[in-house]
């Protein structure tokens, strides 16, 4: 296989963009990443997304927005992987760098959330769990969480407030972020005093719903330094699976999925848990901080909770996540999410990470989970010295 880099990111601010169809923000951030790669055209391109279907009535999204941004003939098409959609893209770009497909491959996300009413989309999101033994029992993605929530705070003492540490470090770093949706902070008394949408989980534990682009350049490493690219390696790149429905799991409050793509992607890199500067992990509710922290090896069984009580994951701490305001500042449009990870981490490794840059940093993980961790897809990825 062949060495493959970033070379090109590019992202719209994450909001309701109400004034732009779908094609038309993913065009833009496309075209942003292939200006700051300083390449006009790529050979195929992926693009992530959830919800066109439902929400947008629009599929054949890959060719729409191929032909949009100039790019009619290539290679093109829509990926899917519920939430985790990007990272399905960016991982379908790598396989056709590395495999020797192509040289030059965007991978994008793109999401429209805000245009259809708030049922309607809590509605198109139960499609990422298992429709039958969930979805038609009413259980959104709220309540699914919140199940996890309660076990947690029984099985391991806590109480709610001690998770505040992961909504109010998430916020604490979008401050300084232009892209971020929610770009200010919140105190530990806002957070418990937060209205409560399904108990234990309230409005500052969860993600909101949003509208937004991102999109990476990749090539092999080699074409980068030949053409004198600032580039960012892709170390390592894996995805797991595991039962879509929570009551299939042996252990609902482990994501074996995440440990698994976790596992896969560092040894491929050639990299331990203690060797990441950072982690763009997936907190789309401060629960899932906790667990996808656990799975990765960053704290033990129940130890999640405690990295937030005692401030690790801040910019400062041991290990700092979420460095740009993670899904619950910048905001979550679910099918670009997994990419905009992989811009922010890329940011950092460049050094372009502004007031939120960690020093000295040199490898990051970036993890993108699909549904309550049904599909859970992992990148490692490395300055270019």
């Amino acid at each position: 296989m062949r060495d493959v880099s970033i070379v090109g990111i590019g992202q719209t601010p994450v909001g309701e963009h109400w004034d732009k169809p779908l094609h038309i923000l993913g065009s833009e951030a496309i075209l942003m990443a292939l200006q700051d790669a300083r390449l006009e055209m790529p050979e195929a391109l992926f693009v992530g997304n959830m919800l066109s279907g439902q929400l947008s009535r629009q599929e054949n999204l890959g060719a729409l927005i191929a032909d949009h941004a100039g790019f009619c003939g290539i290679e093109a098409a829509k990926i899917e992987a519920a939430c985790a959609s990007g990272a399905a893209a960016l991982r379908m770009a790598y396989m056709a760098v590395a495999g020797g497909l192509y040289d030059v491959v965007v991978a994008s996300g793109v999401e429209k959330m805000t245009d259809a009413p708030a049922e309607e989309v809590t509605l198109a999101l139960t499609a990422a769990a298992d429709a039958i033994y969930e979805g038609e029992h009413g259980l959104s993605f709220v309540a699914l969480n919140a199940l996890l929530m309660r076990r947690y705070l029984y099985e391991y003492g806590y109480q709610r407030e001690d998770l505040a540490g992961f909504a109010i470090n998430a916020h604490r770093n979008a401050v300084h972020n232009p892209n971020a949706m929610f770009p200010r902070a919140i105190s530990a008394e806002a957070f418990a005093r937060a209205k409560m949408i399904a108990d234990p989980v309230s409005l500052l534990d969860s993600s909101a719903i949003a509208d937004g682009a991102a999109a990476v350049v990749v090539t092999t490493t080699d074409l980068a330094r030949a053409q004198g690219l600032p580039a960012v390696r892709i170390a390592g790149s894996a995805t797991a699976t595991d039962s879509v429905a929570l009551h299939d799991r042996r252990d609902p409050l482990f994501l074996q999925a995440a440990q698994t793509s976790a596992q896969r992607a560092l040894a491929q890199a050639g990299v331990g848990a203690e060797d990441i500067d950072f982690f763009e992990l997936h907190d789309a509710f401060t629960i899932m901080t906790a667990l996808s922290l656990e799975a990765s090896w960053f704290a033990p069984r129940g130890g999640g909770a405690r990295l937030a009580m005692e401030d690790a994951i801040s910019l400062q701490g041991r290990i700092p996540i979420c460095t740009m305001g993670g899904l619950k500042a910048r905001g979550h449009p679910v099918g670009a999410t997994g990419i905009y990870q992989v811009v922010e981490a890329t940011q950092q490794l460049r050094g372009q990470a502004g007031a939120n840059q960690l020093q000295g940093c040199r490898v990051g993980m970036t993890q993108n989970i699909g549904g309550s961790g049904a599909i859970v897809i992992t990148h490692v990825l490395e300055r270019v010295e």
